[in-house]
């Protein structure tokens, strides 16, 4: 079984950043590709970003291109999502996830497997 806790969110003004951090555990974590997820309320929870297990393939949501970079580091088991220039439309709870056994990055929310607890990201105008 993965593990995934997320942590880093918090409340930023607009323009300011944060760094969220996910913690894996598990000998498959650093196999599978991971991706970041976020739900706002009244909202469907929608693709962020994504990284393949090799950290040679990303893409992100169209929204976010430029401002978030998703990253992980196979030594520390984690995966990062730096996000600059945040704007209010960024608030939500943001999720990591992980891939049962797929090392490809990929948006599909369904090829996610183990999901983190979710850290509040809040951006005030």
């Amino acid at each position: 079984q993965v593990q995934l806790v997320e942590s880093g969110g918090g409340l930023v003004q607009t323009g300011g950043s944060l760094r969220l951090s996910c913690a894996g555990s598990g000998r498959a974590f650093g196999g599978v590709a991971v991706g970041w997820f976020r739900q706002a309320p009244g909202k469907e929870r929608e693709f962020v970003a994504t990284i393949s297990w090799s950290g040679g393939s990303t893409f992100y949501k169209d929204s976010v291109k430029g401002r978030f970079t998703i990253s992980r580091d196979s030594a520390k088991n984690t995966v990062y999502l730096q996000m600059n220039s945040l704007k209010p439309e960024d608030t939500a709870v943001y999720y990591c996830a992980a891939r049962k056994w797929g090392a490809s990055a990929t948006s599909r929310l369904d090829e996610y497997a183990y999901w983190g607890q979710g850290t509040q990201v809040t951006v005030s105008s």
